[in-house]
């Protein structure tokens, strides 16, 4: 196993729980989330930039 720090730009959706769910989803395409945290939305793009670290 090991771990890896990715970035990842995420739609925003129209709830906090479908945001959350997107993330979630999006995150394990990659791997198992061990952590993440939003760190940066973007209004006009309509982005949320997450941190995350995943393992494999």
């Amino acid at each position: 196993m090991t771990t890896h720090f990715i970035l990842a730009e995420i739609d925003l959706e129209e709830t906090p729980t479908e945001l959350q769910k997107a993330i979630e989803t999006e995150l394990k395409k990659q791997g198992e989330p061990l952590r993440w945290a939003v760190t940066a939305v973007d209004v006009e793009k309509q982005k949320a930039t997450v941190e995350a670290v995943i393992t494999k």
